[in-house]
């Protein structure tokens, strides 16, 4: 839960005491609140589920459209949580394969045309995305057969247009959000990107997993918010205590992740207005408080820096 001082915690009381004094006095017009919104889904990092925090996922609602980024398992289920109908799913962009960001990839599919999809959805990520699709679809196959007879739904391959991408640029454009990438550096997997989505109203960039990266640095320059990855190097070898690989796993986390500090500088350099930290590992640390996180990461970013939370809409 947000204390009482967060930034996420003021901005809900500033917009209710707005919307108060807006009913309250005639000709008083409230600012209006961003049409796009941000919905963090699951907040952890890493591919064991943890009692403090939800697998890797997040939303942008743009109107009565969603945009998931990345599917940790779980993720249909934290979107029902969240409010947001399944059926409104416009786009899947997932930023590289490993599991705790693919897991649910396919089940988010499935279940979104379980339930009330009717409309095409718009897939992207590193290869093999799309065999990945159609392997799914053919492992469902029994159910996919039954509902299309039993219950008259349409066939799920004829929505779920899947596209790999290798490189960086623009990835998709529609009437509501430009969705830009750009390669960042997640060793030993290539390519793992992060993504940016443009709408009338805002920008917000997702790093995915990554290392301090000059590509996310320019693919983030001036947006409104970055939701960026962190990491809290004292609660490492915590973390990897109980790793028969801890050696390994120890150089794996310092490769190809981000730590707190190098987070904060991330943000500065690119210059964006609210640093959200996400995907925290640890990420199952009761001990690892907000004030611990905002600690870390502050005295290198001036700007708004939000401490994420499951279900946090932004």
């Amino acid at each position: 839960m947000d204390s009482p001082a967060s930034p996420a915690r003021r901005r809900v009381l500033t917009a209710s005491l707005a919307a108060l004094g807006a009913a309250a006095l005639p000709g008083f017009a409230a600012a209006p609140a961003p049409a796009t919104r941000i919905v963090l889904l699951g907040t952890a990092g890493g591919p064991t589920p943890k009692a403090l925090r939800a697998a890797p996922a997040s939303a942008v609602v743009v109107g009565d459209a969603v945009y998931v980024v990345d599917c940790g398992n779980g993720v249909a289920r934290q979107l029902a949580l969240a409010g947001l109908r399944l059926g409104s799913l416009r786009g899947v962009f997932v930023t590289h394969h490993h599991s705790d960001h693919n897991a649910d990839y396919g089940n988010l599919l499935l279940l979104a045309w379980a339930a009330d999809l009717r409309t095409p959805v718009e897939t992207w990520g590193p290869p093999p995305l799309k065999r990945m699709t159609r392997q799914f679809l053919r492992m469902n196959e029994v159910d996919i057969r039954t509902r299309i007879a039993d219950e008259g739904r349409p066939d799920p391959a004829t929505l779920i247009r899947a596209h790999d991408l290798r490189a960086g640029g623009e990835v998709m454009r529609d009437e509501r959000v430009r969705v830009r990438a750009a390669v960042v550096e997640h060793p030993p997997l290539r390519p793992a990107f992060a993504y940016r989505f443009d709408t009338a109203d805002r920008s917000v960039v997702f790093s995915g997993d990554t290392r301090p990266s000059a590509a996310l640095i320019e693919l983030a320059r001036g947006a409104d918010v970055l939701v960026h990855e962190v990491m809290y190097l004292p609660a490492l070898e915590k973390l990897i205590a109980s790793e028969p690989q801890a050696a390994r796993l120890r150089q794996h986390l310092l490769d190809s992740h981000t730590s707190a500090e190098q987070v904060g500088q991330v943000a500065t350099a690119a210059g964006v207005k609210t640093l959200v930290l996400n995907h925290f590992v640890p990420g199952g640390d009761a001990a690892l408080t907000d004030e611990v996180w905002r600690a870390a990461v502050a005295p290198h970013f001036a700007g708004e820096l939000v401490i994420g939370r499951d279900l946090m809409t932004l």
